[in-house]
């Protein structure tokens, strides 16, 4: 139910699924790629082994989601009577959406704006956007609404691998000198986001077998006792998703949701092939 006409906005980074958002009032701006000098749309329309291909020839470069295509969507949301949006992106400390998308809201009127910046990536920051559309179709209101996700934004985590760090820093999401330390010894860390949504290594495993179960270890650990949303993402590594999956299902079988997926193309960008994560949301409630 959605009573007070609440619409949510996100941007393609969050890796909100096209075909969920198209039935959900959720209204999705993409990202931007450009390869050789050709920009493309983050959308259904670029598929992630085009990235993977160009990233063998060079290296593509990603940008904000047009300004236009930003407030388009305003523009739409507004006509089409909504009287509340909820703007939630991927972390600021990784990308200027946030900050962006705060500076269009503000020019549009008759619509009341909430941002949130869910100082997250990937689909742990879709984790809030679905949550939100199930407060939505709870009937809850938008300050009810807005409560809920900002705690809910603290309790989200992402646990998330990648065979090598070239591309993170080569992008500057992570240090050049951590990045040829861990090319030299082997090393997998398994990445996070901080309090301030910036990458930080939260477990320095070597190789991909004991990176694996790192990950499932460390999502475990933090669903432990608690009513929690659980996602699986991999940019081109089906296989060792379904690894993951299986060791997950040992452990923690009873999500009250459970997503999985490919990253966007936008951000196989800045991790290269092979990514595979983990993330959990835990819900407010405790399990007895």
């Amino acid at each position: 139910m959605n009573r007070q006409k609440i619409a949510i906005l996100t941007d393609s980074g969050t890796d909100v699924p096209r075909e969920y958002a198209r039935t959900h009032d959720i209204f999705i701006v993409p990202l931007t790629v450009t390869i050789h000098g050709q920009t493309f749309l983050d959308d259904e329309h670029l598929d992630v082994q085009t990235i993977f291909d160009a990233l063998h020839e060079g290296t593509p470069t990603t940008s904000l989601p047009p300004g236009e295509t930003i407030e388009s969507a305003l523009q739409k949301i507004r006509e089409a009577g909504y009287a509340h949006l909820f703007i939630i992106t991927i972390s600021s400390g990784l990308s200027g959406t946030y900050n962006l998308m705060r500076l269009l809201a503000r020019e549009i009127e008759h619509l009341e704006c909430r941002l949130l910046d869910t100082r997250n990536i990937g689909i742990a920051a879709g984790m809030t956007v679905l949550r939100c559309r199930e407060l939505i179709e709870q009937g809850l209101e938008a300050d009810q609404i807005e409560h809920i996700l900002r705690k809910s934004i603290q309790e989200t985590k992402v646990f998330f691998y990648v065979p090598t760090l070239e591309y993170l820093a080569k992008g500057g999401r992570i240090g050049k000198v951590a990045a040829t330390l861990g090319t030299a010894l082997g090393i997998r860390p398994i990445i996070s986001c901080d309090a301030d949504g910036c990458y930080f290594p939260i477990k320095k495993p070597r190789g991909q077998v004991k990176a694996i179960a790192a990950c499932v270890q460390l999502a475990v650990e933090y669903a432990q006792g608690r009513l929690y949303n659980l996602a699986i993402a991999h940019g081109g590594a089906a296989e060792t998703a379904h690894k993951i999956k299986a060791q997950l299902s040992e452990c923690i079988a009873n999500a009250s949701h459970y997503l999985e997926g490919v990253i966007s193309p936008a951000l196989c960008v800045h991790t290269g092939p092979g990514l595979v994560g983990v993330a959990v949301q835990r819900l407010e409630e405790t399990r007895i």
